[in-house]
Order: C-alpha cells, then sequence, then structure tokens
C-alpha cells in the first residue's frame, strides 16, 4: 500500500511533500504533484507535511478519491 496525492494539490502544489521525502518518490508534474506507487517507501513524512490534506494513504482513501490512484500510477508508470 502506497500514499496517493488527490485533488486537493491541484493548482496549489507547496511542495512540502517532495522536500521531505527520503527517496525522492514524489514528482511535479503540470497542475500537482504524484507519488510513485512503485518508489513510495509508506514512510508517510509526505502525509504528515502536506498544508492542504492532498496526501491519502491509498487503503483509507474516501471513495470519490480513489480515481487519484490511477492518475498518480499513470502520470508516473506510463511516462
Amino acid at each position: 500500500m502506497t500514499y496517493v496525492i488527490t485533488e486537493t494539490c491541484i493548482d496549489i502544489k507547496d511542495g512540502a511533500c517532495a522536500s521531505v521525502c527520503p527517496v525522492d518518490s514524489i514528482y511535479e508534474g503540470g497542475r500537482m504533484f504524484y507519488i510513485h506507487p512503485d518508489e513510495c517507501i509508506n514512510c508517510g513524512l509526505c502525509l504528515s507535511v502536506c498544508p492542504v490534506d492532498a496526501v491519502a494513504r491509498e487503503g483509507d482513501m474516501a471513495e470519490g478519491q480513489k480515481g487519484y490512484i490511477e492518475v498518480n500510477r499513470d502520470f508516473l508508470v506510463l511516462r
């Protein structure tokens, strides 16, 4: 299970999550940041520093946010 960046990051892109990631698994895209699902080590640092609560644990996501699992994966794995 990994962490996922969701809709509240769109057009905010604070970057605190990327600056604390010990394995650099968070990447900046055009409108938001993305967590690479194969690189994330599930440490939770990104979750603890995000000022807009955009980071969610994959298993704890609300039903309406689950589409962001694929959004993160598609942006990073398929590029």
